[in-house]
């Protein structure tokens, strides 16, 4: 194909640019993240040839990669950051573009927005494009605290097509609860089990990392952009050392990705028609031959952790659109922010992985730098450059984002191209309709370690995290340990393949060496009452256990420690023989519960709940003694969650009911969402649920929310009085009665729940309690109830 052959709307790449700075070296500028992608962008208008002001208002659409400041909830901007960041370029440019997007967190951004909006040009929506990206992490940090740090805040007007984080499926709470947020722990998972699956040694497997990434340090010497230009051997980059320290085994400081950079790039995108119309030569056009975006699942729904299938297969559409093979590539920089990232992709490509064919143009995020999610756009702007130094060559450029879940590919090269729409889509459904893997949330017994890694913090801190799988079933789990023999398991020869014990807790799931160094780390807990509580309040009244909640001043709301004595206390009350009913109430009038503590969960305090649930209720499995909820003032939230788990519920005139939980951006996990539908007539729990609405004392008894009510205060001494009543039964009947409700409650027909053979019902007959039932009616004297 000719220049004259192409349709007017094909989409080429017409200019690069890239900025950079160093702190400490000469013409140290502290530019701010705005001002190094304006200056790439500047750059990358100049580079393509025509007049710079005359593209820049040409320009339609703008495209701004999302900076790590922004990238999640909560993290901090020390020196300020703009509101319309890709705006504020723009202004900086003297562009004044119709469309503004800020592109979704991951290192695939700058090569998902360049095939994109190539698409969007062929389609005729766009006509000239301008996607940049920028981080100036090193100089946030560096000035911080300075006294004359600069203010880099602004307030831009104008739309914004603010694409929001995309951070679903990219960590799970199962993963946070083990600690499994950080990127070198998820990454090193993979790469050990790539070292397993290659049947090599610990010592072999880091000389291939060692390999893999010494000639990416030497392509970062070269280059002036680069954030860390120094050359190192094999050797260097993976013998331990006091500055390079284990970060997440098996990789060490220099095999990690370099977030500290002041760094941006830009690529300028546009029709053929508006390259002619706006003077751009022909010598500065490249095409995008190939393209593919492609998603894994979830880290641990993946059925193999050794590789990277959604990579593979969007580079290798993408060099199928182009049709040519890797070998054909002249140029190639796959996404390295760890070994594994670069090692999968040529696993999958046949491509060599000991440093004899030149992997990245940049020297990859360990020595050039890994700017925040805006990496490839660097990658990218250096690929054009080699292309029209080698006019007819091929390059590839392949963009990582999250932890091997989002792979965007692209195949690059001046000879003139049409644009051909890929089959993401189809490819997308294929990589979904395969099999995952079944989870173990909570997992205990023996299993088999799947991948590991060991986390080393500062202080000389170790914690092991485990994947691993059940032998009872197959699931996979997830656990931690910090225990020095399970350490030693983990640190040496191959644990890969290894028996372990796993035993799962409300903090989540712990693994060891084997069940007896499982009880010696975690000995039972006796199930008795203890003579006192810090946050909760015990009264033993015969056959009754009152327990209140004795947080008063921040509305009886629970944390950790009070959740974590309150299953201790009902461990004991259904362990006990002797107590047939309990009563679980709030201190003074105002609240029964509030609900969670949110002040203590903003406090950034760990946040777990026991396995049993919240107050060791909500999720407790078999209670078959009778647990009645002495509603005192509020019931919000997890508070309400706890009355809805009881079996009864006495509430007092001024209890209010609520799930307020999405009033604080929460829902009601702990069991609201569940149990208020069964407990209300569904239009009115929905809207309890959607808006927070609060139900009073006397509309929770018209709906049969709860049983009784009482004056206020009284609502103990009400609850009281049901005791009462419910010991005047057989307690062994009442406890066969709840597990028989319990287990028939699943079944919709009701002759099959009618006729379900209950162990209880068996229990029950040959029992004492039957026997002196029987015979005090017919001796017409009051029963003396044994409990068994």
């Amino acid at each position: 194909m000719t220049y004259q052959d192409l349709d007017p709307c094909t989409p080429v790449l017409v200019g690069v640019g890239e900025a950079s700075e160093r702190i400490g070296e000469p013409g140290y500028r502290r530019l701010s993240a705005v001002e190094l992608a304006a200056e790439a962008a500047r750059e990358a208008l100049a580079d393509s040839g025509a007049d710079p002001a005359e593209v820049a208002a040409a320009v339609d659409t703008i495209a701004g990669v999302r900076q790590f400041e922004i990238s999640a909830p909560g993290i901090p901007s020390p020196l300020g950051r703009s509101t319309n960041y890709p705006r504020s370029v723009a202004a900086r440019v003297g562009a004044a573009p119709r469309r503004a997007i800020l592109e979704v967190v991951g290192g695939q951004g700058p090569q998902h927005l360049v095939n994109e909006l190539a698409a969007a040009i062929a389609d005729g929506e766009a006509r000239v494009a301008l996607v940049f990206g920028a981080e100036a992490i090193s100089t946030a940090q560096h000035l911080a605290k300075a006294e004359d740090k600069p203010d880099f805040s602004e307030s831009v007007e104008g739309d914004l097509e603010d694409r929001g984080y995309g951070l679903k499926g990219l960590v799970s709470r199962q993963q946070a609860a083990h600690g499994l947020t950080d990127a070198p722990s998820q990454y090193a998972l993979f790469d050990n089990a790539r070292r397993a699956r290659l049947g090599q040694t610990r010592e072999e497997y880091a000389a291939g990392m060692g390999a893999l990434f010494a000639p990416f340090t030497k392509v970062a010497a070269a280059n002036p952009h680069a954030a860390a230009p120094v050359e190192r051997t094999a050797e260097e980059l993976v013998t331990l050392s006091e500055k390079n320290r284990f970060i997440a085994e098996p990789y060490t400081r220099y095999l990690v990705a370099r977030e500290k950079v002041n760094q941006g790039a830009a690529v300028l995108l546009m029709s053929v028609a508006e390259a002619r119309r706006l003077g751009v030569p022909g010598e500065r056009w490249v095409f995008l031959h190939g393209h593919a975006d492609l998603r894994e699942r979830g880290l641990l729904e993946r059925a193999d952790l050794s590789g990277g299938p959604a990579a593979v297969l969007a580079v290798r559409h993408a060099l199928e659109q182009a049709g040519i093979g890797a070998d054909e590539l002249a140029v190639i920089d796959l996404y390295s922010c760890f070994p594994i990232a670069v090692s999968a992709v040529c696993d999958g490509l046949g491509l060599p992985a000991d440093g004899s064919r030149e992997l990245t143009v940049t020297g990859g995020l360990p020595f050039f730098g890994g700017a925040g999610n805006n990496y490839s756009m660097h990658a990218i702007a250096e690929t054009v450059r080699r292309l029209r130094a080698q006019p007819g060559a091929y390059g590839l450029v392949g963009a990582n984002g999250g932890s091997l879940s989002k792979y965007s590919a692209g195949v690059y090269s001046t000879t003139p191209a049409p644009w051909r729409p890929d089959r993401s889509a189809a490819l997308q459904a294929e990589l979904d309709s395969r099999p995952g893997v079944e989870q173990a949330v909570q997992a205990d017994g023996w299993g088999t370690i799947e991948t590991y890694t060991v986390k080393h913090g500062r202080g000389g801190k170790r914690t092991g995290i485990v994947v691993g799988r059940l032998e009872a079933d197959g699931r996979r789990f997830i656990a931690t340990s910090d225990d020095e023999r399970t350490l030693a398991l983990l640190g040496t020869g191959e644990p890969i393949g290894r028996r372990v014990y796993v035993r799962s807790f409300g903090q989540g799931n712990r693994v060891a060496v084997d069940d007896a160094l499982m009880d010696e780390l975690f000995p039972p807990r006796p199930a008795v009452l203890r003579d006192d509580y810090e946050h909760v309040l015990v009264r033993r009244d015969g056959h009754v256990l009152e327990v209140t909640i004795n947080r008063p001043d921040s509305r009886n709301s629970l944390h950790p420690p009070a959740n974590d004595e309150l299953d201790a206390v009902f461990d004991a009350f259904f362990a006990d023989p002797d107590l047939w009913v309990a009563i679980i109430t709030g201190a003074g009038d105002q609240a029964f519960s509030a609900g969670n503590d949110l002040l203590y969960s903003a406090s950034g305090k760990p946040m777990w709940v026991p396995k049993n649930g919240f107050a060791g209720l909500t999720s407790r499995r078999n209670m078959t003694k009778p647990v009645i909820a002495a509603v005192n003032g509020f019931a919000m939230g997890g508070g309400f969650e706890i009355a809805l788990a009881c079996h009864l519920v006495v509430a007092d005139e001024t209890a209010r009911f609520a799930l307020s939980e999405v009033k604080v951006g929460l829902v009601a996990a702990a069991g609201g969402l569940v149990r208020l539908p069964r407990a209300l007539p569904g239009k009115l729990a929905t809207e309890m649920i959607l808006t927070g609405r609060r139900l009073s004392a006397a509309e929770a008894l018209e709906h049969g929310l709860v049983n009784r009510v009482t004056e206020p205060g009284q609502a103990l001494a009400g609850a009281r009085a049901l005791a009462g009543e419910i010991l005047g039964s057989s307690p062994t009947s009442v406890r066969a009665s709840l597990q028989i409700m319990a287990e028939t409650q699943g079944i919709a027909d009701v002759v099959e729940a009618v006729t379900h053979p209950s162990p209880a019902l068996d229990d029950l007959m040959v029992s004492e309690d039957v026997t002196e039932g029987l015979t005090a009616f017919a001796e017409k004297r009051p029963p003396r109830w044994r409990n068994r």
